[in-house]
């Protein structure tokens, strides 16, 4: 299990493919839109420091893109359930959680049972993964 300090960060892992086609995605992003950028920077950080793995060797349990991630906020208990998609396929009311969104950009590449310091407009969230259920393609 990884948890989130001020000070260290949980490993985090992606799998080739959805590595190339993020770190695509976010230049393209900032291209076309450049007062994105410094919103973009977390995802661009989490890019350049993950763990990237053969697609195969990524374990089940780890938040890829496609994944369905149930996450509790450790204060309230909380529980929500998100699919995590690309931004086109975004669809709130269903659950589908852009990777751009912000809290997008932070789940991808924990895993389960991995908690995280969320920060909100209301303030800072710990968040537990709780369960992670990989892609249909998986």
């Amino acid at each position: 299990m990884n948890t989130m300090t001020e000070t260290t960060l949980p490993v985090l892992r992606l799998s080739s493919a959805d590595h190339q086609r993020l770190r695509l995605l976010v230049d393209m992003v900032i291209k076309s839109q450049p007062r994105l950028r410094a919103t973009l920077e977390p995802l661009r950080a989490e890019l350049e420091r993950a763990d990237v793995l053969p697609p195969e060797l990524l374990p089940r349990t780890v938040v890829a893109m496609g994944s369905t991630v149930e996450v509790e906020d450790r204060e309230s208990g909380e529980v929500d359930t998100y699919t995590l998609v690309y931004p086109e396929h975004a669809d709130g009311a269903a659950g589908r959680l852009s990777i751009l969104a912000p809290l997008g950009m932070g789940l991808i590449g924990f895993a389960e049972g991995d908690t995280f310091a969320w920060r909100t407009p209301g303030g800072t969230r710990q968040l537990l993964i709780r369960k992670v259920t990989p892609p249909a393609s998986a």
